[in-house]
Parts: C-alpha cells; structure tokens; sequence
C-alpha cells in the first residue's frame, strides 16, 4: 500500500504526539466554532501555542534559572577543573565529578538544565510539521466537508483513473494507489488530493466532474473559510503563497506571506537578547554561544518559507509569547536574592548529610562553596578527634554505592595526597 500524505502519521515517537496535538487543536477548533461561530484553523493554531507554550513554562522559567545561576557558579567549577586538570585516574574523576555534584546541588540546578527544553520542543516542532501538513486528518470537522463531495466522486463511472490523471496533471506531492481495493483508503486518497490541490486545480475538477458543481462549491467554500488565515493557505508554504499570489496581483496576500516568516525571525531575535546567556567560562565558546544566537532568527526566518503556513504561525506566535514571558521572568529573577537562595541549598545540603550520618568535618573540599576558598587538599588540621573516631566507626554501616560512601572514596584521597 503506497504512503498516505495528509492522513495521521504513524511514525514511533513522532506519530503519538502528532497525535495528542492534533486531538487539542481539534477541540480547540470546535470551542472557537460554537464560541464564536467563526471556524478557522489559522486562529485555533494561534491558541494552541499559546496552550503548549503554557504546559512548557514550568521548563521556560527551569532553563532561564540555569542560564542565570550558571554566571555565578562557573567560577567554581573552573576551579574544580583546574584542580583536577591532568589527573585521569579513576578516583580523582569520581571526587571531581562529586565535587561537581555538589556545586549544582549548591545552586539548585541541574546540569541537565540549558537542553531539555530544547529536547522536548524538536519533537513538538516536527510533530506540528504533520498536523498542519495532514489537517483532515486530525480535525474531524474538516474531513467532513469533503464527505459530500466524495460521496459524489466515487459514484462517478472510472472516478479512479480521473483521479490519478489529477494527480498527474497538478503535479502534487501525494503518493496515492487509486487501485487499492479498501474502500476507505481509497476514499482518504481523495481526501488527500482534494485537500493539496491548487486554486488553478480545482477547475479541472470541474472540468472532470460536471455533475457535481454544487458539492465542489461547497467544499470550496469550507476550506476557505476554514484553511485560509488573510488569505493565507496554512497548508501551503509562504514561498508557494507569495508566488501564486504574484501571478493573481494579490499584493495583500503576498505582505501576510511574507510576514509569517519575518516575524517568526524577529520575535527569535528578540527572544534571545532578553534572555540571560550561560556564562561557559570560555571566551571562544563565548563567542560561538553569541554567533548562533544571531544565526538562528535567520535560520528560522528563512526555513519558514518552505514549511506550511501554519508552522510559521505556529512560530511566530510562539516567539511571541515568548518575548511576553521573558518580560515576567526578567521581573520575577530581579527579586530573586541568589545568595539567600545559595544559603538555603547549603542548610538543605548539611541536614542531608547528617541525616545520613556524615559530619560536616568528614566534607573534603568541595563543600567549601566559595570560589575563593577552593584549594587543591582538604584542611585537616580542625577536625575534632573524638568526632574523627566516632565518623570512622559509622563507615563500617555505609552502604556501598551511596553518598556517604563516594563522600568517604574522595576523602581518603585527599588524605594520602596530603601526606605526599
């Protein structure tokens, strides 16, 4: 059976999610209908980022927290690298990954942080990709505007090869089997041509269905009404708009065209200067960090011009949105007392320990949190004996694999460094 263009995509991964975005956008679309009595998908895109833009803010404002600590901590860890610069043998990498550890655990972050928003928003994106390439397929109202026509067209003797020569002679993107013997997969083919074709095709449907110049009108008239955002096709890319448009003098259609991607490119931009920047502790990475940033709004912006229309609403919108958020979160860090918020993770950090039943003294250096207090050997020389004895007689109750025991791994390290 040859690929179906428009229907649900059933890709692993991708094809579950296209799934769930299609069911929102489709509810979406029914509210907005009985609401408002205005069906358009153009408009039901726009809320539904605004719906997954929401559902994604918890980790909007996480990634922004890691961008904005990750200034103040980067200190520390290009200390802790140096400290261990050269050293490859097994415990010098578990005390320095431990020591690494407890720094993130001092700001509250995860090193994790800065990419998972990015993770989770690829499939999101290429999963939208589908829906807005396959609307028939995932919004039930708009398949059935074309249930009367193809009702009509499959009671139209050697409808089959008409199609086909359709296909043909638009040259559409579609892969279709018109001889395959379901009934109902025959049907969604012709959804799936009806659905991609041209203004300039739908004359030669005329041409090839007399008889049915009434259900035609009709289905015309339901996808403009609902497929068309100012004159905008969704399905179709804004190159392929602006051109079409060029050739009808429609300069009106061509400006929105040539609006989606622009704003999509800006609102980038400007989410990305709002935006606190991770300090990596290097400047060529620096420099790198900085060029992509100004790469990527015009990535985007010329990508949008070959991805259907309502991706590029999808993106722009989302921009944004994000812009409008960045607003608050920029409001919300600037009340923020770091070191209040630093103190508080190190109480956490103490009563975790001596929960556990490590003393404060059994700590090599790396709970000394600040940069200027990092040393290359732990200081030994103020523990308490009676305390000493009390901590070596509690190893023998650790278990292997847990905190205490990595804790004690990295202390008797430094205790044989300190007697080279």
């Amino acid at each position: 059976m040859a690929d179906i263009l428009l229907t649900a995509n059933s890709v692993a991964i991708l094809g579950p999610i296209a799934k769930f975005l299609g069911w929102i956008l489709d509810k979406i679309y029914i509210l907005v209908k009985m609401a408002t009595g205005i069906e358009n998908i153009g408009i039901s895109i726009i809320l539904l980022t605004i719906v997954i833009l929401g559902m994604l803010f918890p980790l909007t404002l996480k990634q922004q927290k890691f961008s904005m600590f990750s200034q103040k901590m980067q200190p520390e860890l290009n200390a802790i690298r140096k400290k261990y610069e050269g050293k490859r043998d097994q415990q010098s990498v578990a005390a320095m990954q431990q020591e690494t550890s407890l720094v993130y655990k001092k700001y509250g972050v995860s090193p994790a942080g800065s990419c998972v928003q990015i993770l989770i928003q690829f499939p999101i994106l290429l999963s939208l990709y589908q829906v807005f390439s396959r609307v028939p397929a995932y919004i039930t109202s708009v398949r059935s505007s074309f249930d009367g026509l193809v009702d009509g067209i499959i009671k139209t003797s050697g409808y089959r090869g008409i199609m086909k020569g359709i296909v043909s002679s638009q040259k559409l993107s579609v892969s279709v089997d018109f001889s395959d013997k379901h009934q109902s997969i025959v049907n969604n083919y012709i959804v799936d041509v009806l659905y991609k074709l041209p203004q300039d095709g739908w004359k030669v449907v005329y041409d090839k269905f007399p008889k049915l110049h009434g259900n035609i009108d009709s289905t015309i008239h339901s996808i403009k009404q609902y497929n068309y955002f100012f004159g905008v096709n969704i399905s179709d890319s804004p190159l392929t708009t602006i051109k079409a448009a060029m050739a009808d003098k429609a300069y009106l259609v061509v400006l929105v065209a040539l609006l989606i991607p622009v704003l999509s490119g800006l609102f980038q931009y400007l989410n990305v200067k709002m935006m606190p920047q991770p300090d990596n502790g290097s400047e060529q990475m620096a420099n790198q960090m900085k060029t992509m940033n100004n790469i990527m709004p015009i990535i985007s912006l010329v990508m949008t011009f070959s991805v259907p229309s309502g991706l590029g609403i999808y993106w722009a919108t989302s921009g944004l949105v994000r812009v409008i958020q960045q607003m608050f979160i920029n409001k919300h860090f600037e009340k923020i007392d770091i070191d209040d918020i630093i103190k508080q993770n190190e109480l956490k950090l103490k009563k975790q320990r001596e929960k556990m039943g490590i003393y404060e003294n059994q700590i090599n250096n790396a709970a000394h949190y600040n940069t200027k207090g990092i040393k290359s050997k732990a200081d030994l020389s103020g523990l308490d004996l009676d305390k000493m004895n009390e901590a070596s007689s509690m190893k023998k109750e650790i278990k292997p694999g847990s905190l205490a025991a990595k804790a004690n791994a990295v202390q008797e390290f430094n205790d044989r460094n300190s007697r080279k």
